[in-house]
């Protein structure tokens, strides 16, 4: 696999085999250490990002490698004068061994990855994908439940332009017997694209309006923060489901919650320290997964 571009790229067994290498190096690192001396990996932002950038980065580190960035491509590289993207992309694979990229564009890493003599991993890609991020909330999922079959998953917020609920939906379907409710305002509601697809693959969706559509036996809570940036109708005003300790009074004990970050006001403060509160634990995962990511590609 030289291009991590869309989660349509794995298989379960991709998942699994996975999740094995990262639980191997969070066990004990010293052996890995060194995977990737004397590879350079340049990360392309064009959009704003905390954990993506600084996790992928830091998950180069930890493996001996070396990092060059931008941060703020958008304004801060040669594209504020008329660089195309591909013209970008032909620059920096002479410079690096690999390139991590974030852009507005949904086909932006679908496009980089057809000039790029190195691997392109996306980054996030406008409103498509995310898949980096589903794969660390698969990750988080397997470590909590012990298994991705047979569960029953609530996915709420932005389900239109959340790139993290398409591709954590497309991960979804490759386990057996996964219900998933989508909670949403009407002019969020999920693609059509996404509901055929999963549709396709036999996983049961079920659309909701409300808090009292969803099951109070769910396994797992997603939720997002609406993607203002994305709106095209940018006077729009969502009401957003807002979870609290009430709201999680609603949820079994096993039951996680989880939100990709950075939340607004969707997830109350006084949530955080309810155990099945997990936002802050996934990220962390991404760091690792990430890492088994890197270290596989090189292989």
């Amino acid at each position: 696999m030289k291009h991590i571009i869309s989660c349509d790229q794995f298989k379960r067994e991709d998942l699994e085999n996975l999740f094995q290498l990262t639980d191997a190096m969070r066990g004990d690192l010293s052996h890995y250490k060194t995977g990737l001396a004397d590879r350079i990996v340049a990360t392309l932002f064009y959009e704003p990002s905390t954990r993506t950038r600084l996790s992928f980065e830091a998950a180069v580190l930890r493996l001996g490698g070396e990092i060059i960035s931008t941060e703020n491509a958008k304004e801060m590289s040669s594209t504020v004068k008329g660089e195309s993207l591909e013209d970008t992309v032909r620059v920096i694979h002479g410079y690096s061994d690999a390139l991590v990229l974030r852009h507005p564009d949904r086909n932006a890493a679908e496009e980089a990855a057809q000039v790029s003599e190195v691997p392109v991993i996306n980054a996030g890609s406008g409103s498509g994908e995310h898949p980096t991020q589903a794969l660390l909330d698969m990750y988080t999922i397997f470590k909590h439940h012990g298994t991705l079959d047979g569960l029953s998953v609530a996915v709420m917020g932005d389900l239109f332009y959340g790139r993290t609920i398409h591709s954590l939906l497309k991960l979804l379907a490759l386990y057996r017997k996964v219900t998933v409710f989508g909670l949403s305002r009407e002019e969020l509601s999920l693609p059509d694209e996404y509901k055929r697809y999963l549709e396709e693959r036999n996983l049961q969706y079920v659309s909701c309006r409300n808090f009292d559509d969803l099951p109070r036996e769910v396994d797992v809570i997603y939720h997002t923060r609406t993607q203002t940036e994305r709106n095209l109708n940018a006077g729009m005003e969502v009401e957003e489901f807002i979870i609290d300790d009430f709201v999680m009074d609603r949820f079994p004990q096993n039951a996680i919650l989880m939100h990709p970050l950075p939340r607004n006001r969707e997830i109350a403060r006084e949530v955080d320290s309810d155990p099945r509160a997990k936002y802050f634990e996934q990220s962390r995962n991404g760091m690792y997964i990430r890492m088994g990511l890197l270290y596989q590609l090189f292989r």
